[in-house]
């Protein structure tokens, strides 16, 4: 019932047993092996193919093994020797039941990998697609860094995996090598936070490319890592096992390297969103992709090293919610649209993201379009104080029909500059409502 369900097929794919090499590898020869990626909320999601299913996975150095889901009644994903387990992960949840699959042909553009472990995790709440608005169905990490040197530019919105053995290093002029301390399949650097009222603190990071925030650190106030005084509580975002909250704020400053990032964002999560993960060794926090989006990165597990340069994000200034709220994509609506101008002429329009348009005497179109809701909303905010509420449709802001917009872009225009009026129209009940409010610094300086 549960494979019928989720369009499972567990097959026993046949392969010559000369290609059940473990690992990944390219053909004899090449050197490395180029790969788009597009970048979404500070995460790289790459194209991969799963038993030759074409899936979309986000590149994540925290997980140590890839994990296939938010799997639709249309998906049709081949996995093979198939076990259940019991896994765990980040957030506020119970443990879940996985399947664990052996054996898997893996496939990114050249690069292969013919016996690749993987875990299929059948809740159909975890979805990341939905938030990103695009669709994403696993991630995938530590196998990949493992085996290959591998090139990060998030500049270019490119990586390149790099043949260990023909890899030749060459540092060039402003980049810095620093030590990468790869332990238990995780990768860590050390850094120094400059907090606001105490001496600067050496730390241990996790690398964490699957995080789209900036920087997380652990309370551990007899070291002086502490929430600063001005802080708020806040949705720090979800992980395998549910939504995990915290306190953001801003501390001085960040240090990797010889690099320093000035006024940089910080969130400290509860512990208790840790559930499994209590012991967490000598690890002090993690730095995820809204810093590490800033350099072109050269990872090399081997060697146990990482080559950092600054790229044009550098300069960038930290991101904040400053509306309070965030969106998620819930299914599709129709929408009408007059496709005439003011004296009646029929405009051609294709802007629209639906595919399905019906035409009203020849004025009107209906098109299916995304539909775009609050997620969630932060208590205090902007636009909480204005009476927007969790599950509100949105229809437009500024005058400008969301519909036209990628999810992302939307929440831009929520949080575009501070001082800023911000008009939202909203239904809610059957009933469309307007919204008005300003946009506030998050933290006086």
């Amino acid at each position: 019932m549960l494979k019928k369900m989720l369009c499972f097929f567990v097959l026993l794919l046949i392969v010559p047993t000369t290609i059940l090499a473990q690992g990944y590898g390219l053909p004899r020869g090449q050197k490395f092996e180029k790969i788009r990626f597009e970048l979404i909320n500070n995460l790289m999601v790459i194209p991969i193919q799963i038993n030759g299913a074409e899936l979309s996975f986000i590149l994540d150095s925290g997980v140590s093994k890839p994990i296939l889901f938010n799997l639709s009644e249309s998906d049709s994903v081949p996995i093979n020797n198939v076990s259940e387990v019991t896994i765990r992960g980040l957030g506020d949840g119970e443990p879940m039941k996985a399947l664990s699959s052996k054996g898997n042909v893996f496939k990114l553009g050249n690069v292969r990998n013919f016996s690749q472990d993987l875990y299929v995790v059948l809740d159909r709440d975890i979805n990341l697609s939905t938030s990103l608005g695009i669709p994403v169905h696993g991630i995938i990490g530590y196998d990949l860094f493992r085996d290959f040197v591998v090139e990060v530019n998030y500049a270019s919105k490119s990586i390149k995996l790099h043949d260990t053995e023909l890899y030749d290093f060459k540092q060039k002029k402003n980049d810095q090598t620093i030590p990468l301390i790869v332990e238990k399949k995780k990768a860590y650097v050390e850094g120094t936070v400059l907090m606001r009222d105490t001496a600067n603190i050496k730390v241990k990071l996790l690398v964490d490319t699957g995080s789209s925030d900036a920087l997380w650190l652990f309370r551990e106030p007899e070291r002086g890592l502490e929430v600063p005084d001005k802080n708020y509580e806040d949705h720090l975002g979800r992980g395998l096992s549910g939504d995990i909250f915290g306190k953001r704020s801003k501390i001085k400053g960040v240090r990797i390297g010889d690099f320093e990032l000035k006024d940089a964002k910080v969130a400290f999560p509860y512990r208790e969103f840790f559930g499994g993960f209590e012991n967490l060794g000598d690890r002090n926090g993690s730095v995820g992709g809204e810093v590490l989006k800033r350099f072109n990165m050269v990872f090399d597990y081997s060697r146990g090293q990482v080559t950092l340069r600054k790229n044009s994000n550098f300069k960038e200034p930290f991101q904040y919610n400053l509306a309070g709220i965030e969106l998620q994509h819930n299914g599709l609506r129709y929408i009408a649209e007059s496709i005439a101008d003011s004296n009646g002429i029929v405009k051609d329009d294709d802007s629209s993201f639906g595919n399905v348009k019906i035409l009203i005497e020849n004025r009107t179109k209906l098109s299916l379009v995304p539909e775009i809701v609050v997620s969630s909303i932060r208590a205090g905010s902007p636009a909480a104080e204005a009476g927007l509420r969790e599950g509100d449709v949105i229809l437009a802001i500024n005058g400008k029909g969301v519909h036209r917009y990628k999810i992302q872009e939307i929440l831009k225009m929520l949080n575009e500059k501070e001082g800023k009026r911000v008009k939202v129209l909203i239904e809610r009940y059957n009933k469309d409502l307007l919204f008005s409010f300003v946009l506030k610094k998050v933290f006086d300086d």
